[in-house]
């Protein structure tokens, strides 16, 4: 859609708040009046690209697999590998796309979000705890009670998102690591413990 693509062009160039609708629609080659029959905002264009961006990460997700690529691995190493396979899809989405995970933190202001009505904001938050499940459901699978589950994959996103930063800003550099290798060598050890349980 002509309206989607324009916005996605003028969040990266001009970031959320210089980004206005009358700018969304010069480049849309709509009126700013014509837009208002699509999106009732340019917060709902926002909620529009990043709601899309979190099902193409859902399906980056969902479709990652290893060993047999069953459902339900029927082992800890076969379960250890998917989660594995699982957080790696999030990250390499991220670390290939960082335009889409720049999307996902326009509306914050230091830890708070801003600009959603209660009702987008809880529904992208929504989409992207979707994301996160089937690397909780590997968790389970491997015998966490569900508190453990939720605050194990809580990690798995932080560490993702902590190295997508520095890689995607080029603060990596002042490390001199590469953060896919970082965040490999987190999954390594975690799924170390995760079979040692079993």
């Amino acid at each position: 859609m002509l309206i989607l693509d324009a916005a996605r062009s003028a969040f990266l160039e001009l970031g959320l708040d210089g980004a206005s609708l009358r700018e969304i629609a010069k480049r849309a080659g709509y009126t700013p009046g014509a837009i208002y029959s699509y999106f009732s905002s340019r917060e709902d264009i926002y909620a529009a690209l990043l709601g899309e961006s979190l099902e193409r990460l859902k399906q980056c997700v969902d479709g990652a697999a290893a060993g047999d690529g069953s459902p339900v691995p029927d082992t800890p190493v076969a379960a250890s590998a998917v989660l594995r396979a699982r957080a790696l899809a999030f990250f390499i989405f991220y670390r290939d796309n960082p335009q889409d995970m720049d999307l996902g933190f326009y509306l914050f202001n230091g830890a708070r979000p801003r600009g959603l009505t209660p009702e987008l904001n809880q529904q992208l938050n929504g989409q992207l705890l979707a994301t996160l499940r089937p690397m909780q459901e590997m968790l389970a699978a491997l015998g966490l009670p569900a508190v453990e589950a939720e605050a194990e994959t809580t990690a798995i996103f932080a560490h993702a998102v902590g190295l997508l930063m520095l890689n995607n800003t080029g603060r990596i550099r002042l490390f001199q690591q590469d953060a896919l290798a970082l965040f490999e060598h987190y999954l390594d050890a975690l799924q170390t413990r995760l079979v040692a349980r079993n």
